[in-house]
């Protein structure tokens, strides 16, 4: 991957690109006050199985066919619609759009035609498909792309339980590079897969999604 490419990568991907992913905690919130997270071992365990069995795998399968599809905003349009149906929760759903439609407003300093294109044919779009799509029109690797995102994906759930639980930033960053092999093999896992392999089964994830809504104190959005 070229310099320019790693450079757009690591700012789109980064924690203070304005997507407003430090509001969103995945349902994690509720995990942290139901006490299924209470220390580096159980963050680890629950970021893992939301990366392999739930949202993480299919974003990834999501951002590689958007990659494909980049420069086709009809192919695009009916992924998106794909991947906010698949959407167990509101919540999950309003984490998704949200950061997908703040990525296209921020990315525009790059491209202004893709992305507004696409949310004026979809309305609402999905983070995933926002990413992979502009990361295809700027003809950026599409494993690098992935790579940064499950990253990503990871990062903001270990940052809102350093701060929930709380832990220390020395079990986050643990945590975070006890990570790195998963997401290696899921970045080679999806690269194969198709729009039918979307799906998981990381149901405890998406209970604690829906149960966040009722939540009496909420420092999240999701």
């Amino acid at each position: 991957m070229d310099t320019i490419a790693l450079l757009r990568l690591l700012t789109w991907l980064s924690p203070s690109f304005p997507t407003g992913g430090f509001a969103y905690s995945h349902g994690l919130e509720w995990a942290v006050e139901a006490r299924d997270i209470r220390d580096g071992a159980g963050l680890s365990g629950w970021v893992a199985d939301c990366l392999q069995h739930g949202a993480g795998r299919s974003d990834l399968i999501v951002l590689r066919h958007a990659h494909r599809a980049a420069g086709d905003v009809a192919a695009l349009a009916a992924l998106a619609e794909l991947a906010l149906a698949t959407c167990p929760t509101a919540e999950r759903r309003g984490e998704s759009v949200g950061q997908g439609n703040a990525f296209a407003r921020a990315a525009s300093a790059w491209n202004n035609t893709l992305l507004p294109e696409l949310r004026a044919a979809c309305g609402d779009l999905p983070y995933a498909v926002a990413v992979g799509a502009l990361a295809g029109v700027m003809q950026i690797d599409e494993a690098a792309a992935c790579t940064a995102y499950a990253h990503g994906f990871a990062a903001n759930l270990i940052s809102a339980a350093v701060r929930l639980v709380p832990l220390g930033q020395s079990t986050g960053l643990a945590v975070q590079a006890g990570l790195e092999p998963l997401v290696q093999r899921l970045v080679a896992e999806t690269a194969a897969l198709g729009l039918d392999d979307i799906g998981g089964f990381a149901l405890r994830a998406d209970i604690a999604s829906a149960r966040h809504e009722t939540q009496t104190t909420r420092l999240f959005r999701s």
